[in-house]
């Protein structure tokens, strides 16, 4: 019978831990309805035995339904926690699909398993209300460095390497960048690389004339770059007659002049820019005032940008070789001679874009192109500086005012199409309106 007896105590005691969560009232009254089948006489233990395994089934059932809520309650606390951190995260992190559900075992870390969902380390997440912002920090530019600084003032001299000073003449010996600055009446810049070497000169302000030549003289140099420095605003001018470096800017190789300045140019020798090989400009607004050509070159001349206002002496632009016109603005005006040109290209004029107003007595006209292009012929010429005017479509495009007499004008541009209405404007009168076709428009004026 205390056997019995021990066994229902252990019963209630069961029942006691099950429903702890359940309430004092709850577990009060179920601890009385157990002491009260303890009590049994010994007639009624067998019945009473039946009784309190009922209840142990009871207890373990409820202790099982209450571990399973528990369980449900932390599977949706789980699951809700990370469906935040996905839309916190979904711009940034894929999510693996076994992270979007729960284990198998119901805890939220299952442990490693050897898959690399298991391996993925977990996601830091911030409430979208208060980013963290990187610090950034800012690093100057350095300026830049010169292997050489020039300064001009009646004399020259030089702080650096790879220079040499006689007077009021700098000679460049070796490869390298280099920086000139000042005015001086009678000075010239001379490039001399024994190595065949690049140099590359920067303009920041200068205003230099040179009576016996030349005020830039690139002898020797495999290239040699010519930089408007940004802002700068430079003069050179020529003098003498020297007929073999006939240039303001005379260069026996490549010359290539690029930059954010302007520069002016007066020769009174021949030419204003020329060389022995080719011309390329880049960039960089230039007026040139020329006893003969503007710009010359025995191999190619290439504008690929840049403002060019041009009043040459004999031609506007010459090439012995090509001229390629692919960008900038180009206003060009030839010389009085009647064989003379605003653009003379032996081996052909080249147009691929940017825009070119050209008037003079001749012109070459396009070999290549691909907008129709327009030609304006006077019969009877127009006098010396008379203004002309391009106006396609009511709006005037350019105008020019050459020095000397001219009989006709170019214009290539890409926005001449074809069904326009083009008008040539002379001394603010109309010429008559044409309407552009395919190719070239050549229209003559009595």
């Amino acid at each position: 019978m205390n056997y019995r007896k021990i066994i229902a105590w252990a019963a209630v005691f069961t029942m006691l831990a099950a429903f702890t969560g359940c309430g004092k009232e709850e577990a009060s009254e179920t601890f009385e309805d157990i002491t009260s089948v303890s009590v049994v006489s010994d007639q009624e233990e067998t019945s009473a035995s039946d009784e309190t395994s009922e209840i142990t089934k009871t207890a373990e059932t409820e202790t099982k339904k209450s571990s399973e809520t528990s369980k449900a309650v932390k599977t949706e606390v789980k699951s809700d926690k990370k469906t935040t951190a996905k839309a916190e995260v979904t711009s940034v992190v894929k999510t693996s699909n076994s992270g979007e559900s729960s284990s198998s075992g119901g805890s939220e870390n299952s442990g490693n398993n050897g898959s690399p969902e298991n391996n993925q380390q977990p996601v830091s997440t911030k409430s979208p209300e208060s980013p963290q912002i990187p610090t950034v920090t800012m690093t100057d530019v350095p300026e830049k460095t010169y292997d050489a600084e020039i300064t001009f003032d009646e004399t020259v001299s030089a702080d650096g390497v790879n220079v040499r000073t006689d007077g009021s003449v700098v000679s460049i010996t070796a490869g390298g960048d280099y920086i000139v600055r000042g005015s001086s009446s009678n000075g010239q810049i001379y490039v001399d690389t024994a190595a065949e070497e690049k140099v590359e000169i920067t303009l920041d302000n200068i205003d230099i004339s040179y009576g016996e030549g030349p005020a830039i003289l690139i002898n020797e140099a495999k290239k040699c770059v010519i930089k408007l420095a940004d802002g700068s605003v430079n003069y050179l001018r020529d003098g003498g007659n020297d007929k073999v470096n006939d240039g303001v800017i005379f260069s026996n190789d490549t010359l290539r002049i690029k930059g954010g300045g302007y520069l002016e140019i007066n020769a009174g020798n021949a030419h204003g820019i020329a060389s022995d090989d080719d011309v390329i400009i880049e960039s960089g607004e230039y007026l040139i005032n020329s006893i003969k050509s503007g710009i010359f070159a025995h191999d190619d001349i290439t504008v690929n940008g840049g403002e060019l206002t041009i009043f040459g002496g004999t031609n506007g632009i010459k090439s012995k070789g090509t001229v390629n016109i692919n960008g900038g603005t180009s206003l060009v005006c030839g010389g009085v001679k009647e064989e003379k040109s605003s653009v003379y290209a032996a081996a052909g004029l080249y147009y691929r874009g940017g825009c070119l107003y050209a008037a003079g007595n001749a012109v070459t006209p396009p070999s290549e192109t691909p907008d129709p292009y327009i030609v304006v012929n006077w019969t009877k010429g127009a006098a010396a500086d008379s203004t002309v005017g391009f106006v396609l479509g009511g709006t005037e495009f350019a105008s020019l005012t050459p020095k000397n007499p001219f009989k006709c004008v170019m214009m290539l541009a890409p926005d001449i199409l074809i069904g326009d209405v083009f008008t040539p404007v002379l001394d603010g009168e109309g010429q008559g309106d044409f309407t552009v076709e395919e190719g070239q428009n050549l229209y003559v004026i009595d």
